[in-house]
């Protein structure tokens, strides 16, 4: 009996582990839903279209919120299109009399751009309760009271909502909150170079800040004028200079000068729309302790909506119900019919329901999952690196077989990014002196350097070769970088092969050696006192100041016959460090925010530098003819003549050498085959509504992956049995013998 029972129990176990998949980490509920499963890093810090500037926000935020413009998903070189706005925006270029210009005059000419944006009717928002109204018209959630929020926790628990139709006003009363003094804006300085009047509002709004904290202690304007505290500033009483709204549809923005490259910022969520009643909503007292904020819960037109904000562990977007719906494009660039990124033409977006974001703090767990086909997507980290991808002989990349044989995808694709070694020319070192003759010196110990700092190989081995080793500050794709052998650093490598079949091989060690000797450091030592060269690496910890990387730049100054210093410190007195001109070398790295080369180029702006002006220029590189040169570029269209000034200003920076150009990354990202419409492209943030799920193919390949393996358990019981089964064999036969005693006794 009991062999039965324990074959029965195996039996049991190992037709178990042909049944459901017991790991599977989401509700139930959701299985076979038209959900896409991702992960995240690092929590958000802010999800306010005025503030929000890093990647990791962008990934929420572009999927929620809608600027008038936007990238087209599969062109490349990335092209401008309407997203909200009824076609592009009108431009106007006027001289100093008011006339109009022609498209290509001077820039020098230009005294006003006007912009003129249409934004297309019927385009309504997410559903919100700052939107909902009462019997009587008036919204139904304002003039909250503390009984009213006592039991609010979030959005979901106010029962009403409403909506209503985007309009023009919407977007400028956005673009007036950049100057909101409280709300710190990244780009305000910047704007206010072009749109000067954001200075004259944030002095208007300052004193109104300042007339309500007179009369009770507290920033409070309410309606415009003091009142119980609010904490609310109606924007909409206060005029700013240069913006204005046409009509329901259409506002306008004058610029300053001429300003081509503004389009981009049109594309990006400081320049999305905010609704007057969402602002005064989130304004009123005790939503903030309640995390209620559009900072927490961004308000948009967008295919997505927040509805799910807990940023240490889940967050989740869902289908916008309000969303007008927008067709799958219908053209690309070669390839993309060959990828199947074509195969949607036509068909109304978004296509997926609902986004599940979980936080992976572990890299295992996060690359285990994807594996499990529990995540879409995955990035690929230094740690799965070898498992995933495999490197020919001639450095190509490939799948490896075991992602091939699970219908894995590899995307790569070259970053619009720049990461730079940075020389601080304010040192009398490494900058040199007043003198052109100290001057020329210091160029041939950066030069020196330049070329001794092995960029291939600090790619091959710290970034498994993710990256591209950098030639000027113009990364592949961005107009201006030139290819081939009229692209290279010249200082620093030198073209082997011929024109077609040739490329860029460093220049040796001894190229820097005597470049060394020439500025003054034979053999690294002082020409006239024999002094010894010494380099220091300002940093923080981590990054290039961690051991590993330390060891290998010490090891190419070494080779040099530099000696070679790491001062760590921490963030906040690095930064004090750059921005006071007290750092000698100095790693940086910059992203840029639009493809134009007038946007990476200005980081050796001279009216930028970083001690004398706080702005982005963090080397203090002036050269008054490249200045002069940025002035004339920067407005410049692209064609043959903008070309030519960037190259010779490219030319100026190898030459001068105020920066190693380090590496331009690769990004290296991996997708299961049920997810369809994916492509790379870094500027390109508002990709959700793209893409695609093959649900079914999903649901297959997570059980046969996940198939729970349960024989061992009816082993062990069997194991178990043979253990337990003497003891109760003998058990039975002492109550059998006991009975038959028992029994025996009675007669």
């Amino acid at each position: 009996m009991l062999l039965r029972v324990g074959i029965a129990v195996l039996a049991a176990s190992l037709a178990a582990g042909c049944g459901d998949v017991w790991n599977d980490p989401y509700p139930v509920a959701e299985r076979g839903g038209n959900v896409l499963y991702t992960a995240f890093t690092e929590r958000p810090k802010h999800l306010d279209p005025v503030q929000s500037y890093s990647e990791d926000e962008a990934t929420f935020l572009y999927q929620i919120v809608e600027p008038p413009l936007q990238y087209h998903y599969l062109k490349r070189p990335y092209a401008l299109e309407p997203a909200t706005a009824d076609g592009m925006p009108r431009l106007r270029r006027l001289d100093a009399a008011g006339r109009e210009l022609a498209a290509d005059a001077d820039p020098a000419r230009v005294a006003r751009t006007v912009v003129e944006v249409r934004i297309r009717p019927g385009i309504l928002y997410q559903p919100h309760p700052a939107f909902a109204r009462g019997e009587d018209g008036r919204p139904r959630y304002l003039g909250l009271s503390a009984a009213d929020l006592r039991s609010v926790r979030g959005l979901a628990d106010f029962p009403e909502t409403g909506t209503r139709e985007l309009r023009a006003a919407d977007y400028v009363y956005q673009i007036k909150r950049l100057a909101h003094p409280r709300l710190h804006s990244p780009i305000f300085e910047l704007m206010a170079e072009y749109l000067p009047g954001l200075k004259t509002l944030q002095a208007d709004l300052q004193a109104a800040l300042d007339a309500g904290r007179a009369a009770d202690g507290k920033p409070h304007v309410a309606d415009g004028a003091a009142g119980p505290a609010t904490g609310w500033l109606d924007l909409d009483r206060f005029d700013l200079p240069g913006v204005e709204v046409v009509d329901e549809q259409v506002y306008r923005i004058t610029l300053q000068g001429a300003y081509p490259q503004f389009l981009y910022w049109l594309s990006m969520p400081f320049f999305s729309p905010v609704p007057r009643e969402v602002d005064r909503f989130f304004a009123q007292p005790g939503m903030v302790e309640r995390n209620l904020t559009l900072d927490w819960w961004p308000v948009g037109t967008g295919p997505y909506m927040l509805v799910e904000n807990n940023p240490n562990a889940r967050m989740v977007l869902a289908r916008n119900p309000n969303y007008r719906g927008e067709a799958y494009p219908c053209e690309g660039e070669p390839g993309d019919v060959e990828a199947g990124l074509l195969a949607d033409c036509g068909k109304l977006m978004p296509f997926i329901d609902k986004v599940v974001f979980s936080r992976e703090r572990e890299g295992i767990p996060y690359w285990n999952k994807f594996l499990q086909g529990y995540y879409d997507a995955s990035g690929v980290s230094s740690d799965n690196f070898d498992q995933a991808v495999s490197l020919t002989s001639q450095g190509e990349v490939s799948l490896s077989e075991d992602m091939e044989d699970k219908g894995i995808r590899l995307l790569t694709s070259v970053s619009p990014s720049i990461f730079y070694l940075g020389f601080n020319m304010l040192d009398p070192l490494v900058g040199g002196g007043a003198s052109k003759a100290e001057q020329a010196r210091a160029r041939k110990l950066r030069q020196a350097i330049s070329i001794a700092l092995d960029m291939e190989e600090f790619v091959s081995i710290f970034l498994n070769g993710r990256g591209l080793p950098g030639m000027s500050p113009l990364p592949p794709g961005i107009f201006g970088a030139r290819e081939g052998r009229a692209g290279i650093n010249p200082v620093v490598y030198a073209w082997q092969g011929n024109e077609a079949g040739g490329r860029p091989v460093r220049r040796g060690v001894d190229a820097a050696r005597q470049l060394l000797a020439e500025a003054g450091w034979p053999d690294g030592r002082n020409a006239q006192t024999g002094e010894p060269l010494v380099i220091h690496l300002d940093t923080t910890p981590g990054g290039l100041g961690d051991k590993a990387r330390s060891d290998w730049l010490a090891k190419k100054f070494r080779d040099l016959g530099v000696q070679f210093v790491v001062r760590p410190t921490d963030f906040n007195r690095f930064q004090d460090k750059v921005r006071k001109g007290n750092a000698q070398l100095f790693f940086f790295g910059w992203n840029a925010d639009y493809p134009d080369p007038e946007n990476l180029l200005f980081l050796l702006h001279g009216p930028q530098g970083k001690v004398r002006f706080n702005g982005q220029n963090a080397a203090n590189y002036e050269n008054p003819e490249y200045d002069a040169l940025f002035e004339r570029m920067k407005a410049m269209p692209d064609g043959p003549a903008r070309q030519q000034i960037i190259d010779r200003m490219v030319a100026m920076l190898q030459q001068d050498a105020p920066w190693i150009f380090a590496f331009h990354p690769m990004s290296y990202s991996l997708q299961h085959g049920w997810l369809l419409n994916r492509k790379t492209g870094a500027m390109v943030r508002n990709t959700m509504k793209y893409q695609r799920l093959d649900i079914e193919r999903r649901e297959a390949a997570r059980a046969q992956w996940n198939r729970p393996v349960l024989w061992p358990l009816g082993l062990v019981a069997l194991l178990l049995l043979a253990l337990v089964a003497p003891a109760v064999l003998h058990w039975r036969r002492s109550e059998t013998a006991t009975a038959q005693t028992d029994t025996g006794t009675l007669r």
